[in-house]
């Protein structure tokens, strides 16, 4: 029974710091970036697009395609960065617990 009483307090504070977390996360940006810095981007750690800044050099009517394809590119290379630190924090928070393995909280 005490082994239930433990595990039952473990995951209540588990789920307060998962909540924390959770809010924390939606601060965290990272920039994501394509051809060369040309285009940048910025999300949250939570994938939530908040900025495009593209260099005006890339502005040319017939040169529309490569523009988007930069766009996507630097979107993913902010989503990889998002993720990576979502990965840590979820490191951070469940560092003391055995989770099983390929149990995922999100």
């Amino acid at each position: 029974m005490r082994d239930l009483m433990g595990m039952m307090k473990q995951a209540k504070e588990l789920q307060e710091r998962m909540q924390q977390m959770q809010a924390e996360l939606e601060t965290v940006e990272v920039d994501g970036a394509s051809g060369g810095g040309l285009v940048l981007v910025r999300v949250t750690a939570k994938g939530e697009c908040k900025a495009v800044r593209i260099d005006p050099s890339l502005v040319k009517p017939d040169e529309v395609e490569i523009l988007e394809d930069l766009i996507v590119a630097a979107l993913a290379d902010a989503r990889g960065k998002a993720e990576r630190v979502m990965q840590e924090k979820m490191q951070s928070l469940t560092g003391g617990l055995a989770l099983p393995p390929g149990l995922k909280l999100f």
